[in-house]
């Protein structure tokens, strides 16, 4: 009796999705001297987390359990154990959540989250390590300890959530209505809470919501941690339905009613929408660096099956078209992971900036808004390549191809749409200065590029860019934000392209920089080129 998985039906199932990603190698050797080494993961997410989330999402959905046995109301989501044990595996044996706190950094961190690829998953990761990152940051005592359960330097682990949207507001969190009332050992919530991620599973949560008597809008908000249970052991919220979704079915996500639900005050009640900036910003590099691991997983599908698909009596791969699609997307992967990466150093070296923060801070979010809008957009077009390059079977559910183009697609607006990117990254420049940074580091950059004469061309074209967006009313500057971020994202990925040529004393980045640059800047096709065969087997590694 064979006992197969995907084998059959996916060309990414089953290989070690670290030890083929050249890229993903070369960039970590560059921020973090390779201290860590994931090729055990690489193989989990190739082969375990793989096949789990493709049977999740395809037959085995969370489901919402309202009542107990006893009759009482218990309010948990059941996941697919083969989901539970790998969320184990991720945080307690291979540390994913791990690397931030202890013998790692954040590069490490998204290092995992790139290589898991499926959104949903990563999702359930990233919110716990968000709350995490809060208790840790800015809680104190007893309550700042239980960061440990959430990323496995404890036995015990738990999961985290962070809970800010509301129905009549959306993006825009200074229209919360939740109040937290104060009383003498705690907080009491009262309040709904529309796209709740972790909804069933969380064990604590983060929670905005509006001290009695706070000030309106955004800064009136302060961050609370809300435990599953209450100080008599009995539910502390109700949740009232779980959303069914085009896609991150790995991840159960819910509306949860907030009826005298007791938290704990994180940090400063005046600082609270400051820490909830913090948080997104954490969430935001992972949206950026999972969009690129949804594109990485489509494509090597893609490649696989080019490989050893035959039309037109030869191998599809051989076809110059289909050696185009596949160059399209292995340049864009690479340009996209080069900018979050940029971004992820940035935050890395600001992580131990507070309100009222320091320029390096504002420099970081101005660069996590520029990733996560780029990624995103690079994303959704790589899988439909990816998927079109199946032909009419890239369409159905039963091959793994076709849900990476719908993962691909919650990524610009999880997190925050593209506008509420495009608007925030215009409040760090007008606010913070945030650009009046960039440029410096631009100049850093070009002067240790491999081809300096090229990307000195990309940094005048910067700053001609950015000279003339300034010269725009507030009026125009925000209709045009979008398109200025667009351009300011794909001139810093080529340069860090070329800049990685330099670094790694590997010419091909020159190449792959000057092409990104040839597609997303001059809005040109790509050159037919000598070495398109090394590139699309990511530098020789597959």
């Amino acid at each position: 009796m064979p006992l197969n998985g995907l084998e059959g039906i996916s060309y990414a199932y089953g290989l070690n999705h670290y030890t083929l990603d050249k890229p993903l190698k070369d960039l970590l050797k560059l921020y973090t001297q390779s201290k860590n080494d994931f090729t055990g993961l690489g193989k989990f997410v190739g082969k375990e987390v793989y096949e789990s989330t493709y049977r999740v999402d395809l037959e085995s959905l969370p489901r919402l359990i309202y009542w107990g046995a006893k009759g009482e109301r218990v309010d948990y989501t059941w996941l697919d154990p083969y989901e539970r044990y790998v969320v184990n595996e991720l945080i307690m044996n291979y540390g994913v959540n791990r690397y931030p706190f202890d013998n790692g950094t954040w590069h490490d961190h998204y290092a995992g989250i790139y290589l898991i690829g499926d959104p949903g998953l990563s999702c359930i990761l990233t919110i716990t390590i968000q709350t995490a990152y809060a208790l840790n940051k800015y809680a104190e005592g007893n309550l700042r300890d239980e960061y440990k359960n959430l990323v496995g330097l404890s036995n015990k682990l738990k999961l985290g959530a962070t809970w800010f949207t509301e129905t009549q507001g959306g993006s825009d969190l200074g229209a919360n209505t939740t109040i937290a009332k104060r009383t003498e050992k705690k907080y009491l919530l009262n309040g709904y809470k529309y796209f709740s991620s972790g909804a069933g599973i969380a064990d604590i949560s983060l929670v905005s919501a509006r001290p009695e008597k706070s000030k309106e809008g955004a800064k009136g908000l302060a961050l609370y941690l809300l435990p599953r249970y209450n100080s008599k052991g009995e539910l502390n919220y109700y949740i009232r339905r779980l959303k069914y979704k085009s896609g991150t079915n790995s991840v159960p996500t819910g509306e949860v009613e907030l009826i005298n639900s007791e938290a704990d005050l994180i940090g400063k009640e005046e600082e609270g929408i400051y820490y909830i900036m913090e948080d997104l910003t954490v969430s935001r590099l992972a949206n950026a660096i999972g969009a690129m691991g949804v594109a990485r997983k489509a494509y090597l599908e893609a490649l696989g099956f080019s490989r050893e698909r035959s039309a037109f009596g030869k191998k599809i791969i051989e076809h110059p078209l289909m050696i185009r699609d596949l160059l399209d997307m292995e340049i864009s992967i690479e340009g996209g992971l080069a900018l979050t990466y940029k971004a992820i150093n940035e935050f890395q070296n600001s992580i131990n900036s507070r309100p009222p923060y320091t320029k390096e801070y504002h420099y970081a979010r101005f660069l996590t808004h520029i990733a996560k809008n780029v990624t995103a957009e690079l994303s959704s077009k790589i899988t439909q390549l990816a998927m079109e390059a199946f032909g009419g079977i890239g369409f159905l559910n039963e091959f793994p191809i076709e849900r990476w183009h719908r993962e691909a697609l919650i990524t610009p607006i999880w997190e925050g749409t593209s506008n509420i990117q495009a608007l925030d990254m215009l409040e760090s420049m007008v606010k913070k200065k945030a650009h009046e940074v960039y440029l410096e580091d631009l100049k850093s950059l070009v002067n240790d590029s491999y081809d300096k004469e090229f990307t000195t061309k990309l940094l005048n074209k910067a700053v001609d860019i950015l000279k003339s967006f300034s010269s725009l009313s507030p009026k125009e500057a925000e209709y045009n934000s979008k398109d200025f971020l667009r351009q300011q994202g794909h001139i810093l990925s080529s340069i860090l392209l070329n800049n990685l040529a330099k670094q790694t004393e590997d010419n091909i980045y020159d190449l792959i920089s000057k092409q990104y640059y040839r597609v997303y800047i001059e809005k040109k096709e790509l050159d037919m080129i000598d070495k398109y065969d090394e590139i699309i087997s990511i530098h020789g590694s597959i």
